[in-house]
């Protein structure tokens, strides 16, 4: 799997009086579209906690390029842009569905990190994790 797809419809309070998408909801739809990619890969996020393993934001991004508006129906497609030992990095590119217009693109990066905080390298931590997500980018596992 190189990129994962999820489909939602704008909801009203997520927008401001003109029915304008408001600038933070996307950064919540690439969270949607981040835990949605971790469900494809068979390893839901709830999951990962229980391992002890964390992904807090590191770095955020996004280019907004069309308004999405009230009831829009959207889809975002979620990549991974790079793994690293300690750190993971996703791509979205956000479309109204019915037209497929780029409405944003984004990018999110995360650190590996135990319940206290610290940094882990997945490799070590959590192999399965590591193999999983290395398959979803398409490169060859060790």
């Amino acid at each position: 799997m190189k990129y994962g797809e999820t489909l939602l419809r704008v909801r009203y309070a997520e927008t401001d009086q003109m029915g304008v998408v408001y600038h933070a909801a996307y950064f919540n739809w690439m969270e949607v579209g981040r835990t949605e990619y971790f469900r494809q890969l068979g390893m839901p996020y709830s999951e990962i906690e229980k391992s002890e393993l964390f992904l807090p934001v590191t770095k955020a991004y996004c280019h907004y390029k069309a308004p999405a508006r009230y009831d829009d129906l959207i889809r975002i497609s979620t990549t991974i842009a790079s793994l690293q030992d300690v750190r993971l990095a996703f791509k979205y590119e956000i479309f109204r569905a019915n037209s497929n217009e780029l409405l944003a693109s984004g990018e999110t990066e995360h650190a590996f990190v135990n319940r206290k905080g610290k940094p882990v390298v997945l490799k070590k931590n959590n192999p399965f994790l590591w193999r999983r997500i290395l398959e979803a980018t398409g490169e060859k596992t060790e």
